[in-house]
């Protein structure tokens, strides 16, 4: 559901537990962004309002954020006009969606200061605004002008008296009887529908979002429009609005498979537990809620970011590799200028020193059969003989660059390749950005990765384990036990080079698929060669490795197993890529 009025009621009814706390710190970690830190009863509060349009809400929260080096103006201001103020109260109005923090505190002469922060939380048209005592609008986080042809927008400017927003709608709140309720649906429509129920409600009373009545009526069972069905969705609705006591609510979480995708109020029948945040239950829910929401949302949105850059990438080399293909034909007929040159020349004594367009020589490689050469007209035999050795000379030596080339950019594809396949296997945001270091890092990203440089700057705020040579340094493989030894798998090629070429011992087991595009795997074996020789225990775990690569899905993968002590690094390899020996071949089904 979305935050509506009846969420902001219940919200606020719970933050007015932090009547008394005194702001000591503002962050504005984005535009949209403001974070208040509060100190009441000797605890630490962060109040998180957020206005973006399409996440906008307000609540207690426990997850941290990256700040701006240089605080916003916005920022500043309320700083200069909040820090050291106590919350009077914390209001809402109705059903509307707007919360008044109602702030006082004293100057530097004790003379009492009173000031409010009102939050508007109504989509695109969402605000904070900073009020001083009698009403005036200090200063906004959006200035607005009136624009007379939506009744949410006024003047929103320093110095200007502010004004609430207007709703032509029904305040459900006036409403005390079924027959009050009933009389204005039909009142204002005439075809009353399931279908169309959740919506008309939405569009006739203030604060009452259209999932939030559709998901009530899933959970009400009301397949059709009967007084009784009206009625018990009319009571619910009213039990959840009049027992703003949150204590008595708690939100039901809708999942799109394990990602939180939606949330609605229910009444309350489970007994809560009374710890130190009880107080703020459903507050620290919309935290997680959102927390969720919002960084599965950013994790997608990154990884496919990343991986545009990386297909883009793949795309020209591809194209590379079509355009060396086409050189390398033109390569094939390279022998056959060398012949032309040399038959010319081996016959120049007999043949008259005049312009024609062909020639017809015995070719001694071939039984002096007789063979037909194409000629310039512009230019006498000799000359052609000349022509004919400086091509084959061209395409000879272009033969051995685009080779060369061939070789490097099926190495680079390769490579690429392997970095989308951990781009599929990520599952958070941290991988990406790992993943993102080591591209920055190649040349062949460079042109794109500047292209990108807000992503650059965005992986500055997240820590990320450094590896080292240090072998205790920390890192993050994934772990399996396998009959009591520690099979170690890497999650991208950074990760597979560290751990196998700088944490593992010389003793311990090498896996990888043959071939395939997949991770390293480590098996620890405390220095002792038993597990070499157990081929269940091998199988098991190039099970396990095999379902950490490309393979996954494919029966009969085989993996390739060796002592570390046998794989190497070539000299500027890419990272990952490891050449091996006195390897064994397992074929097995990826666990």
């Amino acid at each position: 559901m979305a935050f509506d009025g009846i969420v902001t009621k219940v919200i606020t009814s719970e933050l007015q537990e932090l009547s008394g706390a005194r702001i000591d710190k503002i962050f504005q970690p984005s535009k949209n962004n403001v974070i208040i830190g509060l100190y009441n009863k000797g605890k630490n509060y962060a109040l998180n309002i957020c206005i973006d349009p399409s996440n906008y809400r307000i609540h207690l929260t426990t997850h941290s954020k990256p700040n701006p080096k240089n605080a916003l103006n916005f920022c500043m201001v309320l700083r200069k006009h909040l820090i050291g103020l106590h919350i009077k109260n914390i209001i809402t109005l109705n059903l509307e969606r707007v919360v008044i923090i109602e702030l006082e505190g004293f100057d530097d002469i004790d003379d009492l200061l009173e000031k409010k922060l009102v939050v508007e939380l109504m989509g695109k048209h969402c605000n904070i605004i900073l009020l001083d005592d009698e009403n005036k609008i200090i200063d906004s986080i959006k200035h607005i002008y009136n624009n007379e042809s939506n009744e949410y927008t006024r003047t929103i400017i320093p110095h200007q008296k502010y004004s609430f927003p207007v709703s032509s709608k029904y305040n459900f709140l006036d409403i005390h009887e079924f027959s009050e309720f009933k009389e204005k649906l039909y009142d204002n429509s005439s075809e009353l529908n399931s279908n169309n129920l959740a919506k008309h409600i939405s569009d006739l009373f203030t604060g009452i979002s259209k999932q939030y009545i559709n998901n009530l009526i899933n959970f009400l069972n009301i397949s059709n429009i009967t007084d009784d069905n009206l009625e018990k969705l009319y009571d619910y609705l009213r039990q959840v609005i009049f027992n703003a006591d949150t204590s008595k609510l708690y939100f039901e979480t809708l999942y799109n498979e394990d990602i939180p995708k939606d949330y609605y109020l229910l009444v309350n029948n489970h007994n809560i537990k009374d710890d130190e945040t009880s107080n703020f239950h459903l507050n620290f829910y919309l935290d997680d809620f959102y927390y969720q929401k919002e960084t599965s949302f950013e994790f997608k949105n990154y990884r496919n970011t990343v991986l545009k850059l990386i297909l883009n990438t793949l795309k020209k080399y591809n194209q590379r590799l079509l355009n060396i293909n086409n050189k390398l034909e033109s390569c094939e007929n390279m022998d056959k200028y060398k012949l032309y040159g040399e038959l010319i020349t081996a016959n120049l004594y007999k043949i008259k020193n005049e312009n024609i367009e062909k020639i017809q020589l015995e070719n001694y490689y071939d039984n002096n059969n007789l063979i037909t050469i194409p000629l310039d007209k512009k230019y006498t035999p000799a000359i052609n003989a000349k022509r004919f050795f400086k091509k084959y000379n061209k395409l000879k030596n272009t033969l051995e660059i685009v080779s060369e080339q061939k070789k490097e950019t099926l190495e680079e594809l390769d490579y690429l390749e392997s970095i989308v396949y951990e781009l599929e296997n990520s599952s958070n945001l941290n991988d990406v950005i790992q993943i993102y270091e080591e591209i920055s890092e190649n040349v062949i990203f460079k042109e794109n990765v500047q292209k990108n440089s807000n992503n650059k700057n965005k992986n500055k705020n997240i820590k990320k384990s450094v590896l080292t040579k240090n072998k205790f340094t920390a890192f993050n493989p994934i772990k399996y036990i396998v009959d009591g030894y520690t099979l170690l798998i890497g999650r991208n090629n950074q990760e597979n080079d560290y751990l196998t070429l700088k944490y593992a011992k010389k003793t311990d087991i090498w896996f990888h698929t043959k071939d395939i595009h997949g991770s390293h795997g480590i098996l620890l074996t405390n220095s002792s060669l038993e597990p070499l020789s157990n081929t269940e225990l091998l199988k098991k775990c190039a099970e396990i490795v095999a379902s950490h690569s490309k393979a996954r899905n494919s029966s009969n993968v085989p993996v390739d197993i060796c002592p570390v002590k046998y794989v190497k690094k070539p000299s500027k390899a890419k990272p990952g890529m490891v050449i091996y020996t006195n390897q064994i071949t397992l074929y097995v089904t990826p666990k």
